[in-house]
């Protein structure tokens, strides 16, 4: 019974992520206020912001899925988690920092792409290039991604650098949490007797929703 509850509850899970809107994934209108309108060093807020951001940055929390579900070492998931950290981290301090923008659209696109890479590599259909270097080079695309949001809002000098480096520490606090649950997930999934049929039709979903993002990105930066 207690299998039957949880193999629905996370299909029913999945299944809401997938039809959430095919959009990037930004910063909320009522913190973009916050932001916008903070000068001087705000660590604590910064940090929760940052949190916020990655716990419910569906599009990133996608291809994170992606990357750690057929990893059954907890050592393994540290190494690649770890590499996209890096990535990420490096875009999104230098973005700000130095003003590199990015277009949105374009890079909102580059990360749906990211997600239908990682689903078409655990399906066993591409890979072009060493998996942990297509980790790492995904996670510059994403770190640029939340960069040129943050560079829409207008982020006040006084007090920068300590912000951001509170916000990319956030974020990370926020992957651990968020990779915490889904490791425990896939762990318990590996050990269903249909584990196969489960991933083939994971990965399946996860394409179509990078899919989605990529097409509904792509729409934005030719139109809008």
């Amino acid at each position: 019974m207690l299998n039957k509850v949880a193999r629905l509850s996370f299909w029913s899970a999945l299944c809401f992520i997938i039809t959430l809107p095919a959009m990037a994934h930004g910063v909320a209108e009522q913190d973009q206020g916050f932001l916008a309108g903070a000068a001087g060093t705000h660590l604590i807020p910064y940090l929760y912001l940052g949190a916020k951001h990655m716990v419910t940055g569906y599009d990133h929390l996608l291809y994170l899925a992606g990357v750690i579900f057929f990893l059954g070492k907890l050592k393994d998931v540290v190494v690649y988690v770890s590499l996209f950290a890096i990535g990420h981290s490096l875009t999104l301090l230098a973005g700000v920092l130095s003003g590199i923008y990015i277009n949105p659209y374009l890079i909102d696109a580059i990360i749906g792409l990211s997600v239908c890479y990682k689903a078409l590599e655990n399906l066993g259909t591409v890979q072009f290039l060493n998996p942990k270097f297509m980790v790492f080079a995904f996670g510059l695309a994403h770190g640029f991604g939340l960069s040129s949001k943050l560079q829409d809002v207008s982020l006040s000098r006084d007090g920068l650098i300590a912000n951001m480096l509170a916000f990319n520490l956030g974020v990370e606090v926020g992957q651990v949490i968020a990779l915490a649950l889904l490791f425990w997930l896939f762990t318990w999934l590996r050990n269903q007797n249909n584990f196969a049929a489960i991933a083939k039709t994971t990965n399946i979903l996860l394409f179509c929703a990078g899919l989605m993002l990529f097409g509904f990105q792509s729409v934005g930066y030719f139109l809008l």
